[in-house]
């Protein structure tokens, strides 16, 4: 068993993720597209999965958080408020031989056949900008927003009305933002169309502290909770001079990425700053009214957020093994198998449902074990090929369990069920299917053993 270079990892994953279904680059046949993707069937069903983890855990078992979608166009007042339209900008430098621009503050890769000639620095802020109204001389400037924090920030009254909220509490949202990145690449980590899903925790001044060391932990045991190997994961704190506009204190979680270790998620505290300065600029109370004491003041804000690409792409490589040889390990064995130990709750395909040969009753009856799962699940039938080369197809694309329908299923009504970690096989009857699986999709992950890794 060997695992490739880790710097290589990445381009293989990116590989079996466009051959299998899971990302494609957006728009590939009119050329490169510039750090914008599509998702295929099998990446619809991965990031719908880690959404619905995400907000079963964070929004629906909690009672203190509830949920908004905000509009993805955001009037330039509000982005003017928050600081965004002043200081979303990163350092930009552009090679007056090659015309190439760059990020400053990165490591500027050196150029095949000349030295680049660089500009002095200036500010290129991120925003995608668009235009309310019939035509752009017209029409009020607006923007695509860059966060989906802004829209919990400006809804906090509506929030406390409806909702009835009480502090401590939370805004939860996952949305589409858009940044023009200078520089991108690396598949998945940095792109110009992704989703956050964020958190807006509202706290008393005072108590900013010890939620903050609150959300970090719940934050980092989201991904341990999936899968994510813990030694893979480390916490950045950020020195004052890197921090936002508009943060007291950030903390970056971290994952060693093929390429090094970098952002994954974070924690910010934004302190009161927003809710000020909207109400600065909008001239509307925001203050929460606390009934414990009869005092008024803005909450401060603790702000968990991740991107929900970016941990998409972390899930599958951390998930990912290779085997050369096969499972069986065979020293002088050609074949490399794959397999994606990915948490059974984020699994694109569940369970795959498999008839042993196509003769006799085995499709009707595996058409009809695949009807009564897909009740509750993703599952998937498939006839072609043997049965071995139809079980290292599922363990590509993650899927936890094979149900194999056999001459035996014909006589006493039970199936083979594969687990995909293991291989190892039992025998259960048709009728215990719902009830021998539901547990182990709501166990702990099942790891690759640490060789394989």
């Amino acid at each position: 068993m060997s695992m490739p270079n880790r710097t290589d990892t990445l381009d293989r994953i990116a590989t079996l993720a466009k051959r299998r279904g899971f990302v494609y680059p957006s728009a590939e046949i009119y050329g490169p597209p510039g750090a914008i993707y599509d998702f295929g069937p099998l990446g619809v069903l991965l990031r719908n999965n880690i959404r619905r983890e995400w907000w079963r855990r964070f929004v629906q078992e909690r009672e203190d958080v509830v949920g908004i979608e905000s509009a993805i166009i955001t009037k330039r007042q509000v982005l003017q408020a928050s600081g965004h339209e002043a200081s979303f900008t990163d350092p930009l430098v552009e090679c007056r031989i090659c015309h190439e621009r760059f990020r400053a503050d990165e490591e500027i890769p050196e150029a095949a056949d000349h030295a680049h000639d660089l500009t002095e620095p200036r500010q290129f802020n991120l925003m995608f900008r668009t235009y309310l109204g019939p035509t752009v001389e017209d029409a009020a400037l607006a923007y695509l927003r860059p966060e989906t924090a802004q829209g919990m920030f400006t809804n906090f009254k509506n929030i406390l009305d409806t909702a009835r909220m009480k502090l401590p509490f939370g805004i939860a949202q996952i949305g589409k933002s858009f940044r023009n990145e200078i520089t991108t690449g690396k598949w998945l980590f940095r792109l110009r169309e992704f989703e956050i899903a964020e958190i807006e925790y509202f706290v008393r001044p005072g108590s900013d502290e010890n939620w903050f060391e609150t959300w970090l932990d719940l934050w980092e045991a989201f991904f341990v909770d999936l899968g994510v190997a813990r030694e893979n994961l480390r916490r950045y704190e950020h020195p004052p001079q890197t921090l936002a506009h508009y943060s007291k204190r950030t903390v970056d979680l971290q994952y060693r990425f093929p390429f090094g270790w970098s952002e994954l998620a974070g924690v910010a505290n934004r302190t009161d700053y927003d809710l000020r300065r909207h109400q600065e600029f909008s001239g509307r109370d925001l203050t929460y009214f606390d009934e414990t004491d009869g005092s008024k003041y803005h909450p401060y804000v603790i702000e968990p957020t991740l991107g929900v690409e970016r941990a998409m792409a972390v899930f599958l490589i951390d998930a990912y093994r290779e085997y050369r040889g096969g499972r069986a390990g065979k020293e002088d064995g050609r074949e490399v198998e794959v397999v994606l130990h990915l948490h059974p709750r984020l699994a694109p395909v569940t369970v795959a449902v498999l008839p042993l040969v196509k003769r006799e009753r085995m499709p009707q009856i595996a058409r009809e074990v695949a009807a009564e799962l897909r009740r509750t699940w993703v599952v998937e039938y498939d006839e072609n090929g043997s049965i071995g080369r139809r079980y290292r197809r599922y363990d590509e694309i993650g899927t936890p369990w094979c149900v194999t329908v056999d001459s035996q299923t014909q006589k006493d009504e039970t199936v083979t069920v594969r687990d995909r970690d293991s291989m190892a096989q039992d025998r259960v009857k048709i009728a215990e299917l719902r009830a021998y699986l539901t547990p182990r999709l709501e166990a702990a992950p099942l790891r690759a053993p640490t060789e394989a890794r």
